[in-house]
């Protein structure tokens, strides 16, 4: 997940602020953990690790914000159930369609 900055700072210039990285295994995990967060140079590296992988990578500042507090290695805390949960849907759905479009 990733968060742009509209500063006039580095990330401003870069387009990019935060990002954290979440890793989430239905059949051995329970919950969602967080395995990076960043800032600046190490949001974008994130970033570029994860599309290198063909990870989905999905925009909400919000919820970028509440996840980077987290410590790392942490599970995702229920009041955020929801949220991340929002966002496994759309990664869901992303790998439904790319799979029906590969099967084409």
């Amino acid at each position: 997940m990733a968060e742009r900055d509209s500063g006039d700072g580095e990330a401003g210039k870069k387009g990019l602020d935060k990002a954290v990285a979440l890793k989430y295994n239905p059949a051995v995990d329970d919950v969602p953990k967080v395995i990076a967060t960043g800032q600046g140079h190490l949001a974008r590296r994130i970033l570029e690790v994860a599309k290198e992988k063909d990870i989905p990578i999905h925009e909400d500042p919000t919820l970028v914000n509440l996840l980077a507090k987290l410590d790392l290695g942490s599970e995702i805390p229920p009041e955020l159930y929801r949220m991340v949960a929002e966002v496994l849907a759309f990664i869901y759905r992303l790998d439904r369609r790319v799979a029906e479009n590969s099967e084409k």
